[in-house]
């Protein structure tokens, strides 16, 4: 064994055995995800008329398309699963496969583990190269899991198997990916945050290549797009598993020649040196001292979406007509295009506020991740308080998103007011501002989590699972009324038809017991514990 890695085979069984549990949760909401479409796709459509309606209410919302790419054929059980399944699973897998790898490697250097480590037989790749091994030998498990769960339960095996090929390779690639942004950024929040980025560019730009209908090469360009097109329960092509396996080893290989370039506990992109004076004179410029690098970074990324939606939008009716159902179902005066229009601009505004929400919870788990650094009792050495503490941080985590749905919201309502579509620019960004109370509901729940329970950090983003699940998923398996009005989006009125607004009141209430609860929490309970 070459000197560079040797010591990794005793450092597999712990890095397995550790992100191993941590892999766990990833693995399960996917195979989830899959069996639950094939068990739930003969009772809630049992007929061709049933599966025909799903057709025409997924292609009335083109912004579904943006999430789960095209529906090849969603009159088969097969079809339907990997339009459910294919594009959502696989971005999960990957989110796994990134955190996974950077836990195993730039997080070791950040945490002192990794040179303790280096004191021993260690080679210099060898983190490296368990981190990969453990990665890629995860996300294998996790496809072979979701294939003969999905068989089991009732999919066509070369379907099923197919669907969770798709998964694996995905994470082979964002394994590859993270690798080499492991050695790229100044830390593993930095590293992990380049990956997640580059993940989330191309699931958007996959999801507008099919959803705009755009030239074939784009697809192909996309390494997200070659899983899209294998196809599975439709074509079942394999061949497109090929150039992802063929890029995975080129950013392996990348990853490892960085990896013997760059100083120990360093990345390529060094961080800047802080003041050589000053002051932080208040606890909420302390909040966005700690906060200010991914604070930027999001606010860049949602004038970004705000186009990209906006331009979106702008093409709507365009993306109706090309869908002979839905002309159908106009023509028989089952609902007019105005409505239509309206329902797509409600499920953007929804898909922004979700997306909103996550830098709001990452400013909530800030504050957990400074108490384990021990960076919060000494400030609460000095007159600060711990109320006026964590209020600082609370009123960052909630002005914070809705300033990024305002600005998204207002370049979504300008492009959309422009076009000629039948929207208003004030009722599309009203729209957005009735948005803002349900992206609250969803950052409270980490400020309960965080205030109460921050040993569970995991369960601080329960909020935003269950709002993009309820609020995308759950109409397409018909759930009740009484189950989706648990997303707080769920009551969020259309501005331009709905009179009543008792729903926002209601989430608004909820929203005030978690923060109170969340402030006892962290009054009461035992820093860093």
């Amino acid at each position: 064994m070459s000197s560079a890695v040797a010591g990794t085979l005793p450092l597999l069984r712990p890095v397995a055995r550790h992100d191993g549990r941590h892999f766990a949760p990833w693995v399960l909401v996917t195979t989830l995800l899959s069996v639950s479409s094939v068990l739930g796709y003969p009772q809630i459509f049992p007929t061709e008329q049933d599966r025909m309606a799903l057709g025409v209410a997924i292609g009335a919302n083109p912004a579904l398309g943006l999430i789960f790419g095209p529906a090849f054929d969603l009159s088969t059980t097969d079809g339907f699963n990997a339009w459910r399944s294919l594009a959502l699973g696989g971005f999960l897998v990957g989110l796994g496969a990134i955190f996974t790898l950077i836990r195993a490697t730039r997080a070791q250097e950040d945490s002192g583990q990794a040179e303790l480590l280096a004191s021993g037989v260690v080679g210099r790749d060898a983190r490296l190269m368990a981190g990969v091994v453990t990665t890629i030998g995860l996300t294998t498990v996790l496809g072979v899991v979701v294939g003969v769960a999905t068989g089991l339960t009732g999919g066509d095996w070369e379907s099923s198997m197919l669907l969770g090929a798709t998964m694996t390779a995905t994470g082979w690639m964002c394994a590859g990916i993270a690798a080499v942004t492991a050695q790229i950024g100044s830390e593993a929040r930095a590293s992990s945050s380049f990956a997640v980025a580059t993940l989330g560019v191309l699931f958007l730009l996959r999801g507008l290549a099919y959803s705009m209908d755009a030239p074939d090469w784009t697809v192909w360009a996309n390494p997200l797009g070659w899983m899209t097109e294998t196809r599975p329960g439709v074509d079942n092509v394999w061949w497109p598993l090929l150039p992802a396996a063929g890029l995975t080893v080129l950013l392996l290989v990348a990853a490892f020649a960085l990896q013997g370039r760059r100083d120990f506990g360093m990345g390529a992109i060094a961080p800047r040196p802080g003041p050589a004076r000053g002051k932080v004179r208040s606890t909420m410029a302390l909040a966005l001292r700690v906060n200010r690098g991914p604070l930027v970074a999001w606010g860049i990324a949602f004038v970004l979406l705000g186009f990209v939606y906006g331009y979106f939008t702008t093409s709507i009716k365009d993306l109706l007509a090309r869908d002979s159902a839905v002309q159908q179902f106009l023509a028989a005066g089952a609902a007019s295009a105005d409505k239509l229009v309206g329902a797509f601009l409600v499920t953007v505004l929804n898909l922004l506020g979700i997306l909103t929400a996550i830098p709001g919870v990452q400013v909530m788990l800030r504050v957990r991740a400074e108490e384990l650094a021990e960076r919060v009792e000494p400030v609460m050495a000095t007159s600060v308080a711990r109320p006026r503490y964590y209020a600082s941080n609370l009123l960052l985590a909630f002005t914070a998103p809705a300033a990024y749905l305002v600005i998204a919201g207002t370049l979504v309502a300008t492009l959309a007011s422009r076009a000629d579509i039948g929207v208003g620019f004030t009722d599309t960004l009203l729209q957005a501002v009735a948005t803002v109370p349900a992206v609250w509901t969803v950052v409270a729940v980490a400020v309960l989590v965080v205030g109460v329970r921050p040993q569970v950090t995991l369960a601080a983003w329960a909020g935003v699972l269950l709002a993009f699940v309820l609020t995308l998923l759950g109409p397409t398996f018909k759930l009740r009324d009484e189950v989706l009005a648990i997303s707080p989006f769920w009551h969020v009125p259309n501005m331009a038809t709905d009179e009543s607004r008792l729903g926002l009141l209601w989430i608004s209430l909820v929203t005030a017991a978690l923060v109170v609860l969340g402030f006892v929490g962290f009054r009461r309970r035992d820093l860093g514990r």
